[in-house]
């Protein structure tokens, strides 16, 4: 009996790893185009680049720019503890802040209230910038309709974006690489958009940029289609 339980076991771990190695990559590509869809959204464009995602604290942050390499935003993934459980919140930002779109990524918050958070704020953020505006659900003081029946829920969302904007939208210096300081030098590859032959009068005698850059110009960007 044992010899045949292990067969039976060796056997099963072989179907499964089958077809993980078959699923695997069909599920990656899916969060991907999921994603790649998501960040469109969210910054309210079609026609983007992206910069390869940075981490910044507990935050995913990719750096955006038209196909002209000129910085939109950011769009960032953030999350916070709802009802349920973690809420994971896609936001898209532009260069001063304002929020142009989000969508709910993750969440397990209870169906037909919390849950609705997805489209409940559609209406509400879009436009609003956390840095100017009480960024709280009205029941507190604030200028956002929490869902109704669901103020955890509410308050969790928009603690998630706030946090988002606080540490990574407000801070264009930051560690995300969205942005560089003025007279901070990128490599005159020919390849970023800054030192090219055609503007060598932008590099000095090391042929370096002396003017301000973004994340776009010295990332590889991917145009997203």
């Amino acid at each position: 009996m044992l010899v045949v339980l292990t067969v039976i076991a060796i056997v099963a771990a072989g179907v499964l790893a089958s077809v993980n190695a078959v699923t695997a990559p069909q599920i990656e590509k899916i969060n991907a185009d999921n994603l790649a869809a998501g960040i469109k959204a969210v910054m309210g464009s079609d026609d983007i680049q992206v910069a390869d995602p940075q981490e910044v604290d507990a935050f995913t942050v990719y750096g955006i720019c038209d196909k002209d390499g000129n910085a939109l935003g950011k769009a960032v993934v953030t999350t916070e503890n709802g009802f349920g459980g973690p809420l994971k919140v896609l936001v898209g930002f532009s260069t001063e802040g304002d929020i142009l779109g989000y969508t709910v990524l993750e969440h397990a918050e209870t169906p037909g209230l919390g849950a609705k958070a997805g489209e409940w704020f559609q209406d509400k953020i879009i436009g609003m910038n956390p840095g100017k505006n009480n960024f709280t659900v009205s029941k507190d003081g604030g200028e956002v309709d929490a869902i109704t029946a669901s103020t955890i829920t509410s308050r969790a969302f928009l603690k998630a974006i706030q946090n988002a904007y606080d540490k990574v939208a407000a801070a264009p210096d930051a560690a995300s690489g969205a942005t560089k300081q003025a007279g901070e030098k990128a490599p005159c590859d020919g390849k970023n958009g800054c030192c090219k032959a055609e503007n060598s009068a932008g590099c000095d005698g090391d042929c370096h940029c002396e003017k301000e850059v973004t994340a776009c110009d010295i990332e590889t960007p991917e145009v997203i289609e």
